[in-house]
């Protein structure tokens, strides 16, 4: 028997008999090296056929739903905002670099607007603070026994997921992070829990894990993605497509000036009652309080830290 013969016969669940005509072992060579002979489960060429993408939908929610079951995470509160807002050592780093450029290059037009939007993106350094010490306050008060509650949820990746992530790092608590597969692959920031790490390919089934165990959502400063995630869960709410979980925009001036609430009334797009669906803050304590505060009026006391009530 030829050597690759006799490796594909050995590695197969049951040893076939093997012909002594030549062409009958050329073709027995090819049915057990054949994708076909693979099976289904171990095939990842053909999970990942067209046909299939209702099973992989599937296996992403099934697989993040049994391992937070595990790791008995029963609530959580999500953290969206700005992968660009670094903590301030980082802040000043890429602002030294940008001035840098502009020196070498003082007529260079897209040198002097980065240096613009490095100094923008400084003066919001002070959310990635906010957005750490939120995450240390929310695990301090939450997490406190076997089952885990309130914990911190990301988007997985750099800024102000990092931030919150690392807020829950820094008290010895567990975080999660969905990582999202993307053009420019994204990295897990190194403060999330192991086990508690996703990798998705879809956006869909990651929003929906997002909202599934969700019982507060923070939104900082951020962009087209802190927008998507922000606005689907207001629908969601307003519809009654989830339970009213308390929603808070952190950074006033920031949000008022993005997204003209008002104006949306005024024209009749939105009842002016929706825009109770949301309350503001400015710092991760007046976060955290809004959030005890909304399930005290419901009569499910939290227990915050002393530090959640301004002492």
């Amino acid at each position: 028997m030829d050597r690759h013969l006799d490796d594909l016969v050995k590695s197969g669940p049951v040893v076939p008999p093997v012909p002594e005509e030549p062409a009958a072992r050329e073709n027995l060579k090819k049915i057990l090296s054949s994708p076909s002979y693979v099976r289904a489960e171990e095939d990842v060429a053909f999970l990942a056929r067209k046909e299939l993408r209702g099973v992989r939908l599937q296996l992403e929610l099934d697989k993040v739903e049994t391992l937070m079951r595990e790791e008995n995470i029963r609530s959580t509160v999500v953290v969206y905002g700005s992968t660009r807002i670094r903590d301030r050592a980082a802040a000043d780093r890429r602002v030294a670099a940008a001035e840098e450029r502009v020196r070498a290059h003082p007529e260079d037009p897209v040198a002097r607007r980065t240096l613009e939007t490095a100094r923008r993106l400084l003066q919001r350094s002070r959310y990635y603070e906010e957005a750490r010490e939120f995450g240390r306050i929310v695990s301090e008060a939450c997490q406190v026994n076997r089952f885990r509650d309130f914990v911190v949820m990301t988007g997985g990746g750099p800024g102000i997921m990092e931030a919150a992530n690392r807020g829950a790092f820094e008290a010895g608590a567990k975080s999660v992070g969905l990582n999202i597969l993307l053009p420019h692959e994204q990295v897990p920031n190194a403060y999330i829990t192991p086990s508690l790490c996703f990798q998705f390919h879809y956006f869909g089934i990651r929003k929906m894990h997002f909202l599934i165990r969700a019982r507060a959502l923070v939104a900082f400063p951020g962009g087209f993605g802190t927008l998507d995630e922000l606005f689907e869960t207001l629908t969601l709410i307003q519809t009654w497509k989830m339970p009213r979980v308390p929603v808070v925009l952190v950074g006033r001036e920031y949000w008022e000036r993005l997204v003209d609430w008002r104006f949306l009334v005024e024209e009749g797009m939105v009842a002016a009652e929706d825009l109770h669906l949301f309350t503001y803050a400015e710092t991760a304590a007046e976060a955290w309080k809004a959030i005890a505060d909304f399930y005290e009026r419901a009569g499910v006391p939290l227990r915050p830290p002393a530090s959640a009530d301004g002492a």
